[in-house]
């Protein structure tokens, strides 16, 4: 008779080892923001947050914007990060300058470079044409 033909399921070890992982999925999941597990609706659209919020809605520490959304299934209403057009075009022009600064110093040392092996190639010539 091959090894475990008689029996069924699984060993009995096993059983508490997925009952302790089903019961740790749930703690998790039931810790997690309701926009995370289920559908939502955005009440209020993304925008900036006031001084109070930023002090008590953690939400607001990451990217200074928020939106409350509603889910679907649990009917809660929670705040929720995100990010707005005009942070992110701001983002995108500081980016832009840096790269621009960064280009700009490195064109000088190719430029402060190149002084230096042409004056190096003159004297050398120079040196070549003193000793004939």
């Amino acid at each position: 008779m091959p090894a475990g033909a008689g029996r069924r399921g699984l060993p009995q070890g096993h059983h508490l080892c997925w009952l302790l992982c089903a019961f740790t999925l749930k703690l998790c999941t039931s810790n997690l923001r309701c926009w995370l597990v289920e559908e939502f609706v955005v009440a209020e659209e993304c925008a900036p947050c006031s001084n109070f919020q930023a002090k008590t809605t953690p939400e607001c520490s990451s990217t200074g914007y928020v939106e409350k959304i509603t889910c679907s299934s649990s009917k809660r209403n929670e705040f929720k990060s995100c990010r707005s057009a005009l942070m992110e075009q701001h983002l995108f022009w500081k980016f832009e300058g840096a790269v621009v600064g960064v280009a700009l110093v490195f064109a000088c040392l190719v430029i402060v470079r190149q002084r230096q092996l042409d004056r190096k190639a003159l004297e050398k010539v120079r040196k070549q044409i003193e000793s004939i």
